[in-house]
Formats: C-alpha cells, sequence, structure tokens
C-alpha cells in the first residue's frame, strides 16, 4: 500500500467519504501533499505537478510565496487571533475599498459562502423584502437560499421560461425554494420577465458574471444592463458574487461592465492570500444594515474568527502585490493558455472547446462554446471524456479543477502553459477513439 492509501483508510473511519472537503477525492483513493513552492505542488509520494488549480482559485501568487510567508510568520510571533482589533484589519479595509468605486464599506469574514450570505441578510435587511433571484445552475456556496438550483437536470429544471427552484441537499425547507428565483443566464427578456412576475418581493439579484458551474462563460454586456436596470426601477438591490472573479482585474470582474455599479459585492479565496477569507463591500447605506451603534440594528453581524490578523496579514500582503501591473500581466497569460489550448484541440481535431477570461479557462467536450447553463450541461457521455482528460493530465504531471478548469497564478510562466497544451494534446490524442 501506498502512504496516500493508507491515509485514506485512516480518514475513512473518522470522516465521511475520508475527508472534509469532497473535491479531494479520487478514484481509487485521494493523493496527499508534501509542500508546495511556486506553482509546482509534491505529493507525498514524491511526484511533483503544476498547479493549475490554486486551491480552487484561492492562490493569485502560488505556494509559500516568499513575502506572504515572511509576513504572515511574523504576525505568528505575535498572535492569531484576539478579542480587540488589529490595526491591519482597517489597512487592508482600505485597500480594499481603493481597488473600486463601487465599494464605500466593507466587512471581512471567512469564507466565501458567508460573505454571499451576508449579502443576501443585509439586502433582506436594507429593502424588507423575502425574496432573492439567482441564475440557474450557479454556485454561491452553501447557503440554503444560495445553492438552490446550482445542480438542476433536465429532469427537473422545468420549462426555460419558469425555471424550478430545485433543491441540492436533502431537507431543504420548502419556504426556502420558494423564496428564490431562478432565472436563466444570458436570456435578459425571459430573465426580466421572471423579474417583473415577482416584482415586489424580490429583495435582491445576485449575479456571478463568469460562474464556474455554469460553465465559467462570460455574462453578456446586455444580459448584465438589463438586470442592472431592472434592479434600479424596482428598488432591489444588485448583489455580484466576484468569489472567484475578483482576480479577473484590479477591480474585479465587474470591470468588464460599463455603467453597472452592484450595491453589494461578495469576495473570498484569493483576497486571503491563501487563508480563510471572506469579504463584502459595497453601499454605505446597505452596509450600515451590520452597524452595531446604530440605533436600530437591522442585521447583527460578528464572527469569532472574521478579520483575524493572520489572514488580514496574508491578504494585504498578497492582494497589495497583485497591482495592475500584475494582473494585466496574468491575464495577458491566461489568453495565451486560453490560445494554446485551442490550438492543441484543433491539431487533435476533436469536438472539443474553451470558455473563460481574465486569469481562468474551462475545457468542454463540446464543438461550440455554451453560452447558458443549458447549453453548457454535461451530459454523461462528456462527464466521462472530462474525467478521462482530467485522469491523463493528472498523470502527466498536471493538476487541474475537477471540472477541466483552471486558474493561474502569478509565478507561472510560459513554460508552464506551454506543458500544459502538450500535456492537452497528448490526451485529446488519446483519446480520439471515445468522441
Amino acid at each position: 500500500m501506498s502512504k496516500s492509501s493508507e491515509l485514506y483508510e485512516r480518514g475513512l473511519k473518522v470522516m465521511p467519504g475520508g475527508c472534509s472537503r469532497n473535491t479531494i477525492l479520487r478514484k481509487p483513493h485521494p493523493l496527499y501533499v508534501e509542500k508546495g513552492e511556486g506553482c509546482y505542488v509534491t505529493d507525498i509520494e514524491g511526484v511533483e505537478r503544476v498547479d493549475f488549480a490554486n486551491n480552487m482559485c484561492s492562490l493569485v501568487h502560488g505556494h509559500a510565496h516568499p513575502e506572504v510567508t515572511a509576513a504572515v510568520s511574523a504576525q505568528l510571533a505575535k498572535g492569531t487571533a484576539f478579542t480587540i482589533g488589529t490595526e491591519v484589519e482597517v489597512e487592508f479595509a482600505e485597500h480594499i475599498i481603493s481597488r473600486s468605486d463601487a465599494f464605500e464599506k466593507m466587512r471581512f469574514v471567512n469564507s466565501g459562502t458567508e460573505a454571499v450570505m451576508s449579502c443576501l441578510k443585509a439586502s433582506r435587511a436594507f429593502t424588507g423584502r423575502s425574496k432573492i433571484a439567482k441564475v440557474e445552475g450557479a454556485y454561491h456556496g452553501l447557503y440554503d437560499y444560495a445553492e438552490v438550483s446550482q445542480t438542476s437536470k433536465p429532469e427537473n429544471w422545468g420549462d426555460a421560461d419558469n425555471p424550478n427552484s430545485v433543491p441540492v441537499a436533502y431537507g431543504t425547507p420548502k419556504a426556502a425554494l420558494e423564496d428564490v428565483v431562478i432565472i436563466p443566464f444570458n436570456e435578459p427578456e425571459r430573465a426580466i420577465r421572471i423579474l417583473e412576475e415577482n416584482a415586489d418581493d424580490i429583495a435582491c439579484v445576485l449575479l456571478d458574471v463568469m460562474p464556474h458551474r455554469v460553465g465559467l462563460i462570460t455574462a453578456d454586456d446586455a444580459f448584465i444592463q438589463a438586470i442592472y436596470k431592472w434592479t434600479r426601477k424596482n428598488s432591489s438591490l444588485l448583489v455580484f458574487d466576484e468569489v472567484i472573479t475578483f482576480r479577473s482585474n484590479y477591480g474585479g470582474a465587474q470591470e468588464w461592465y460599463e455603467g453597472v455599479t452592484p450595491d453589494l459585492t461578495a469576495m473570498g479565496k484569493m483576497i486571503g492570500g491563501g487563508f480563510p477569507v471572506g469579504a463584502l463591500a459595497g453601499r454605505a447605506d446597505v452596509m450600515d444594515t451590520m452597524d452595531p451603534l446604530a440605533s436600530k440594528v437591522l442585521f447583527p453581524h460578528s464572527g469569532t474568527f472574521s478579520a483575524n490578523p493572520i489572514t488580514m496579514t496574508a491578504g494585504l500582503v498578497s492582494m497589495q502585490m497583485f497591482d495592475q501591473n500584475a494582473v494585466i500581466r496574468l491575464n495577458k497569460l491566461a489568453q495565451y493558455a486560453r490560445n494554446s489550448i485551442t490550438e492543441a484541440i484543433n491539431l487533435a481535431s476533436v469536438p472539443a472547446c474553451v470558455t473563460g477570461a481574465g486569469s481562468m479557462f474551462r475545457i468542454h467536450m463540446k464543438a461550440e462554446a455554451p453560452i447558458t447553463y443549458r447549453s453548457g450541461y454535461v451530459t454523461p457521455e462528456e462527464a466521462a471524456l472530462t474525467k478521462t482528460l482530467l485522469d491523463h493530465l493528472f498523470d502527466d504531471g498536471i493538476m487541474m479543477i475537477n471540472t477541466c478548469s483552471g486558474v493561474l497564478s502569478t509565478v507561472m510562466a510560459e513554460k508552464e502553459i506551454d506543458r500544459l497544451a502538450e500535456a492537452v494534446l497528448g490526451g485529446l490524442n488519446k483519446m480520439k477513439n471515445q468522441f
């Protein structure tokens, strides 16, 4: 037995599925890490791989970056968490707010899930309404109201003109499903028609402008503009989930849409510098629903490890390094990656394609790039092809996200991209007879 198989046997005895996060699972067993350095990860069997997963998009500077490590080590010696404030929390908040005109005030939390949840609760508190609207298929974390219909399928997703609110977890309260309005992605006329039917009850529309689960497809400008104008007309809030996409521009992917300013933005992942983090930022009057000094507190909000100095220190250093030049360079490298993968697909002459923007990409086992959740739905046959390619890449020294998605870090260069493209071409050539 390998070291990893032995560890997994131990894990199965003490954790459901042998782990605390399903993304590590592989057959016959997961592998376990020895160390990460830069854009390379070495497992406990001694195998080194190029890391295009970057802990599900959370590592923008790769592993064990010396500047982050030095800053965190210094803070560790001073303490990890306190019941009094820290200067670095204020400094980091000032930095995040400086990155976007949409940010007037903000608060830190501990995960993207918590950030989205807080945005939804703040929206309800501010508007006095109970319903939220979200895109079919979009992932926004574990909160009951945010996760509805993220895994809907042809057999349960209903009519395109009126998509069903489909639960993810068994036991989801019916009331939660009734308070979530599902709209189609990139179909503005259908979406507005559905919103109009619920206009008096919608506290906010929750949008990820490039939702990973939908297919890492960018939202059309017409779709975003239509939703934004509808929220202005109906006194609802527009909430952007930028937990993954904030890395796309200096001030987030929302910079892609001229004239559109979300009322609240949820952030997480890479702003923590490799540590657990979440944040929400936006309009001062909406954020002030959480103000504990107000005569009437509409949304009491706190958290034991929110704004802990380890995360604040790592996050501040990381985001300061991720300046305009770093963003531009990384996005340019990602375009090189998307072009290189597309060239590999063409050379292999198979029905596949690439989506994505900013510093992210996703390989689809489809001839045409999808534009909606339903056109991007992964069939069982496509899922099998995707798994085959992922297994080939993994065996060839390439780590990817389990949807066959990749995200870059600033420590990468063209040589890592070339290695990826070569591995993709090799895998697709071996799979030709399976298409």
